[in-house]
């Protein structure tokens, strides 16, 4: 994978997430449920898929503490991701988008509370979602291959 232009980036969003976090698992379970054209391709952040977005964006290999998404060749983090995410979901969820009028300190306050206490509320797992075969596809790679070690901790402020 080239890391000046990871593939799938030009016809896809890309979400990197954290994999062990219980949480993050359930927002890209809603996502790939809402997403039936599979625009949004996924990957744990913990992952070597990974790696090539984090290093082209500035971000550290451990970075655990956003959803990331990639999309149009600019990173998002944080409450923006979330709603960017949101807006290209189907049924109602597009206008949740509307709370990027909220000032983006006050939103990442709220985003980074909620992140600060994710595994204390919602639990840990080993690893990621197994995807079903016609799912796997829109991984960047296996979860059954990436792995995630039991005590690696976010350093989400």
């Amino acid at each position: 994978m080239n890391s000046a232009h990871p593939t799938g980036e030009a016809q896809h969003g890309i979400v990197l997430f954290d994999g062990v976090c219980n949480l993050c698992n359930g927002f890209i379970n809603f996502v790939i449920d809402r997403d039936p054209a599979g625009y949004f391709k996924f990957g744990a952040l913990q992952s070597e898929a990974a790696r090539p977005y984090l290093e082209r964006f500035g971000l550290q290999p451990d970075y655990l503490d956003s959803i990331i998404l990639i999309e149009g060749g600019r990173c998002y983090r944080d409450s923006t991701a979330a709603l960017r995410i949101l807006r290209r979901l189907r049924g109602l969820w597009p206008l949740l988008y509307g709370l990027i009028v909220v000032p983006r300190p006050l939103r990442d306050a709220v985003y980074r509370w909620v992140a600060r206490h994710r595994y204390r509320w919602f639990g840990r797992r080993a690893q990621c979602r197994v995807p079903t075969p016609d799912l796997l596809a829109r991984f960047l790679e296996s979860p059954l291959t990436a792995s995630f070690p039991e005590n690696q901790k976010s350093s989400a402020a």
